[in-house]
């Protein structure tokens, strides 16, 4: 019989890439992680990984005792789930991360509803980007993760991850106000797709305000501003919303803001209407299949959906 063990140790440089980066997740030293990935190949009778340069793949083999791997670890979650379950309280550690305007103000909304209810229950957050949160969670660095997905541009789906939709966020498009130094007078206001492309139009002069390449938001923004015509001069990149906010009402760029910026407050600068179909971005929670009836997770999700309501 496998060690389950060393199973795990091979599930866990699929999904970290390299034996350093299994080993500091770990906490082991590399050569131990090897030594152990080696008994597993003794185990297995088969060559579990090949060199390529400096890193290792899978084999064939190695990724199917993986898969086996991924089924075992699963039916395990759903075990601690029915066991925690089966208590009166919930107790233990949530990890949890989330993009940045998620963090600011659906998670401490959260935070006290999970504190009030479960006083036992440890919820540790972290911000990041859905793009790395995701292997995250898969790697089970994190137990539930808010994603972010914006219009025409699905987000991954990974097999093994379970998403729920929480909440659709409005987007808009932000310009300095007409009194700002260095600004401008604000684009006619219109209803309809060709009048929100023309708005769009009247500013690819100026410029613009959005979050790094290889970003979901990032190539949305871009392809919003060619459809209407243009290439947007991005003077600015940056994965903080808020500063995206301070470089509009300073009247150094336009952005693409969505409402969750202002956390219920009042806009701080003119807003306008996006094309039809691209006025709104989903919100969603992920976790890893076989945990979504775990009870800290499913209370999350309740303090979540619950302060996500209008």
């Amino acid at each position: 019989m496998f060690d389950l063990h060393r199973l795990r140790l091979l599930r866990e440089l699929k999904h970290r890439g390299t034996l350093a980066a299994v080993a500091a997740a770990l906490s082991y030293s590399p050569s131990s992680v090897s030594q152990q990935l080696a008994q597993l190949e003794a185990e297995a009778g088969v060559v579990l990984l090949e060199p390529v340069g400096r890193r290792v793949r899978l084999t064939e083999q190695a990724e199917i005792l993986v898969a086996h791997t991924e089924a075992v670890l699963e039916r395990l979650e759903r075990a601690e789930a029915d066991i925690a379950a089966s208590l009166t309280d919930i107790t233990g550690s949530l990890r949890v991360a989330a993009f940045q305007t998620a963090a600011l103000t659906l998670l401490p909304v959260a935070l006290t509803r999970l504190r009030a209810a479960h006083p036992r229950l440890r919820v540790h957050v972290t911000q990041m980007e859905p793009e790395r949160a995701l292997p995250g969670l898969l790697a089970r660095d994190f137990d539930l993760v808010i994603t972010e997905e914006y219009p025409g541009a699905p987000g991954p789906r990974p097999d093994g991850v379970e998403q729920e939709d929480l909440y659709e966020d409005p987007l808009n498009l932000a310009v300095p106000r007409p009194d700002t130094p260095g600004g401008h007078p604000s684009p006619a206001p219109g209803t309809g797709t060709a009048s929100a492309q023309a708005m769009l139009r009247s500013l690819a002069d100026r410029p613009w305000v959005m979050e790094p390449e290889g970003t979901a938001a990032r190539r949305w923004a871009m392809a919003l501003c060619r459809t209407a015509g243009f290439e947007p001069d991005v003077r600015f990149e940056s994965s903080d919303l808020v500063l995206h906010l301070r470089l509009v009402e300073e009247g150094h760029a336009v952005a693409l803001l969505p409402d969750l910026v202002w956390n219920g407050r009042a806009p701080t600068v003119p807003l306008h209407r996006l094309p039809q179909g691209h006025g709104f971005r989903r919100l969603a929670t992920a976790v890893r299949g076989g945990s979504s009836g775990h009870p800290a997770v499913a209370a999350c999700r309740r303090a979540l959906r619950r302060g996500a309501t209008p």
